[in-house]
């Protein structure tokens, strides 16, 4: 493959990046064949000793968002970032959607469990105004229960859910390491 092969595909996979970063990455690139041209290689031995430039792109897309994931966490930015990461191979789409899923899931239904107890007592005040002769205090007293139990729930699930997607995005961090082959050197 020769030089400009290399940076056409190079560049195709980045045009999700923003130009300063497509030109930043560029003329890093730039400067490994120029290194590489004083050492008197060919751009052929150049271009297959940094590899194949749409996996290139791949882990250089990834690791873009995991950084903006980290600056601002946002479902957006989370989103791109999952996407960024599974992108990096189909191993990923097992190994960091499954578990994506389950804990979206958790969160998802931790919330609807919370926002369910709150408004209980609506449910008594509905039933009540449809069956007035069926109105029990117990029922009262259990809605009121429910709303002080939600209230708890409600506000564990917002640490979680921060605790959860700042793991999330660690974890994510951890499974682009690995299909790199980062932690050999940690």
């Amino acid at each position: 493959m020769t030089k400009d092969q290399f940076f056409k595909e190079l560049q195709v996979g980045l045009r999700k990046l923003p130009s300063e970063e497509q030109k930043d990455i560029m003329q890093d690139y730039e400067e490994h064949f120029f290194m590489g041209m004083e050492e008197r290689k060919t751009e052929e031995e150049i271009a297959h000793s940094l590899g194949s430039p749409q996996q290139i792109a791949k882990e250089l897309l990834a690791t873009y968002h995991l950084e903006k994931v980290e600056n601002t966490v946002s479902t957006g930015n989370i989103f791109r970032a999952l996407w960024a990461v599974i992108g990096l191979g189909f191993f990923n789409m097992v190994i960091v959607l499954g578990p994506f899923i389950a804990l979206v899931a958790l969160i998802v239904s931790g919330w609807i469990v919370g926002g369910s107890f709150i408004l209980s007592p609506l449910l008594v005040i509905v039933d009540s105004i449809l069956q007035p002769s069926g109105f029990a205090f117990f029922q009262l007293f259990m809605s009121i229960l429910l709303v002080g139990l939600g209230i708890f729930i409600v506000i564990g699930m917002f640490y979680l859910t921060k605790f959860s997607m700042k793991g999330f995005v660690s974890y994510l961090k951890f499974n682009a390491k690995l299909v790199k082959g980062g932690l050999k050197n940690d």
